[in-house]
């Protein structure tokens, strides 16, 4: 029986007011968690404190800049100082920014879009380990994305694709630096995932350095074009703390596939099954989760 009881964990989630950040507060709130959001949005930030206090759930709001390190470190702060602790951080706030050719990208707006997917998941990580080592342990768990680990096909693109390929890299260096702490560092890669993201997106110019490509037939497995889901993301925060293997960490988990170092690969079609095997074990060692709710 797969435990994701949260009762008394407390988690912080940049990004928490809306999309994968938002269904990740929801599911760990649901199953006991205390959670801390942060967000630019007050808009937003208000209407996820009414979803999360419908729930029940103990919830402190935070309204800032996640490239503001001043503002992120107090929010952490003081998360953990009304809930007594920190046990898992949630590095997910971000933006795809501008699609354009190379040669069209101003600094401004490659300043932003590194400022929020990368210089902001450090700072975030940066403020919350003093806290993860006070507990003992912890859990640190990072949104990127298959355009930083497998997929560089997405046009215009360069720039966020060289955020998340920069947040891979950042995991697996901190997995080993923080290891020895028994905080575990991992990423969420995803795919097709059902947010409003896609509408801050500005494209420009772009069919014009389109080049044609050949991909394999067919739809999204199991689900044909349908994308996942944000609650299918939560349900994949909550497994990936309560029941990744304690020697897994520093790996990079996508919502359409598993790639993990160890050659192993596992379809998570929406979120649906996972399969993990550790750097160092037999494949008798393998192990097959289910990621839907009962």
């Amino acid at each position: 029986m797969v435990d994701l009881d949260f009762t008394g964990k407390v988690a912080f989630i940049t990004g928490g007011s809306s999309g994968i950040g938002l269904g990740a507060a929801l599911e760990l709130a649901r199953r006991g968690a205390q959670v801390g959001i942060f967000s630019r949005n007050q808009e937003s930030l208000d209407q996820a404190k009414r979803r999360l206090h419908e729930i029940g759930a103990a919830t402190e709001c935070y309204a800032g800049d996640v490239s503001d390190a001043k503002a992120v470190k107090q929010a952490i702060d003081d998360c953990a100082d009304r809930f007594g602790g920190l046990d898992i951080v949630f590095a997910n706030a971000g933006i795809n920014g501008v699609r354009a050719p190379i040669g069209e990208i101003a600094e401004d707006e490659y300043d932003l879009t590194m400022n929020g997917n990368l210089k902001g998941t450090i700072l975030t990580v940066q403020a919350a380990v003093p806290h993860l080592k006070q507990r003992g342990k912890g859990a640190v768990l990072v949104t990127s994305s298959v355009n930083g680990n497998r997929i560089f096909s997405n046009t215009g693109a360069t720039v966020y694709s060289m955020s998340k390929a920069g947040q891979v890299a950042m995991v697996k260096m901190l997995a080993i630096q923080l290891g020895q702490h028994k905080i575990r560092v991992n990423a969420i890669c995803p795919g097709a995932i059902d947010t409003n993201i896609g509408e801050n997106t500005e494209q420009r110019h772009t069919e014009e350095i389109k080049m044609p490509m050949e991909l394999p037939e067919g739809e999204i497995p199991l689900t044909g074009k349908e994308p996942g889901s944000i609650e299918q993301v939560g349900r994949l925060v909550a497994f990936s703390r309560r029941t990744w293997p304690t020697t897994l960490t520093g790996r990079s988990c996508t919502s359409t596939a598993v790639s993990l170092s160890s050659g192993v690969d596992g379809l998570l079609a929406g979120g649906a099954v996972m399969l993990c095997l550790p750097a160092g074990s037999r494949r008798s060692q393998l192990s097959v989760y289910h990621l839907e709710p009962k």
